[in-house]
């Protein structure tokens, strides 16, 4: 689905390789499952944190509810409790938030337009 949009994505099913490829520099927002095998999510995340406070992180789970996890994670969202668009909504606007807002160009003057008159 984010591929779709345009975006870069590396999947990993393990927390290591995942923290091995971030690791390597160039990873711009991390989005972690709770339940992964050996390093888990909350785990991965709070080792990003660790190294690269800045780098925007969302945590997803199919069995804990928002109220019942401590996490780093910026976003945390329930599988099957939100829709695609949602996630791609918060992906852009996380990445908005890590880049600050775009600087305005300054327009090049306007030439006067030559109007014919006959």
């Amino acid at each position: 689905m984010l591929e779709t949009r345009g975006y870069r994505v590396a999947s990993f099913s393990r927390g290591e390789e995942a923290m091995t490829r971030f690791q390597q520099g160039g990873v711009d927002l991390v989005i972690a499952d709770m339940a992964m095998p050996g390093l888990d999510g909350q785990q991965l995340i709070a080792r990003i944190k660790g190294l690269s406070p800045h780098t925007p992180a969302i945590l997803i789970s199919s069995k804990v509810r928002v109220y019942d996890h401590d996490s780093q994670a910026d976003v945390f969202l329930t599988k099957g409790m939100y829709a695609p668009m949602d996630l791609l909504e918060r992906v852009r606007l996380l990445l908005v938030r890590k880049r600050g807002p775009k600087r305005v160009q300054p327009r090049p003057p306007e030439v006067p337009r030559q109007v014919g008159v006959a």
